[in-house]
């Protein structure tokens, strides 16, 4: 029997050998498919580098993804998105992008395309159709305390006095900035994930009111909720 040695009344068949040209031709075929994917990840690597870099020299030339209509936009992420297909896998870049008039007005959007600076416009556009209207004090701050949340984000909100400025990071110092508050206490208490965090921190401006809502949605006068003196 060809490539069998019997041991002890069983018989075990014997790998076939390589020959010397084979192996090497097998070790060759390796390298050169390690080498690709890294060649792959060192593209799509440089892509990502090149999108970031037109993104700020477009931004240092007064360029702002838009109209001049007073709204300013801040990216607080750009990631690689990769799509699983039958033919293989499709690389994307996904952005999330803040767009404020730090008037009181203030949105998040989250869009993916092919170039960085393709999803950084399309997340504003994105954010330009999710504006909300954020109830501001006299100190440019919070009418009261509250918890935003989104998914597994949550995101306390603090009202403080004048002079104290935005104390806050991450994404939900972005909202707070571009929504128009300059005093105000935020802090992330949930997930680390950007996108989540700056919509919580929206859910909860958008949640909030001042005296002239509740007296409005009571049907009641302002001076009803007023401290008397």
């Amino acid at each position: 029997m060809n490539g069998a040695v019997k041991t002890s009344g069983r018989v075990a068949i014997a790998a076939p050998r390589l020959s010397s040209v084979q192996a090497i031709s097998s070790r060759g075929r390796i390298a050169n498919s390690t080498l690709l994917v890294k060649n792959n990840a060192q593209q799509h690597l440089s892509a990502e580098r090149r999108g970031m870099a037109t993104v700020v020299a477009a931004r240092r030339d007064g360029d702002k993804f838009g109209e001049n209509d007073g709204f300013q936009d801040r990216v607080i992420q750009v990631r690689r998105v990769t799509k699983v297909v039958k033919g293989g896998k499709q690389l994307r870049f996904r952005a999330v992008v803040v767009v404020g008039n730090e008037n009181g007005t203030v949105g998040v959007g989250c869009a993916s395309a092919k170039e960085v600076v393709m999803a950084v416009q399309k997340a504003a556009v994105d954010a330009k159709r999710n504006l909300v209207t954020v109830p501001l004090s006299k100190s440019y701050s919070f009418p009261h305390r509250f918890d935003g949340v989104f998914g597994a984000a949550r995101v306390m909100l603090r009202p403080a006095a004048e002079g104290t400025g935005v104390i806050a990071g991450g994404a939900v110092r972005a909202v707070l900035e571009l929504a128009g508050v300059k005093n105000g206490f935020g802090k992330q208490l949930g997930s680390d994930n950007a996108l989540n965090n700056a919509k919580a921190t929206v859910e909860g401006l958008k949640a909030m009111r001042t005296f002239k809502d509740v007296a409005r949605e009571r049907g009641l006068p302002l001076e009803h909720f007023l401290p008397s003196v």
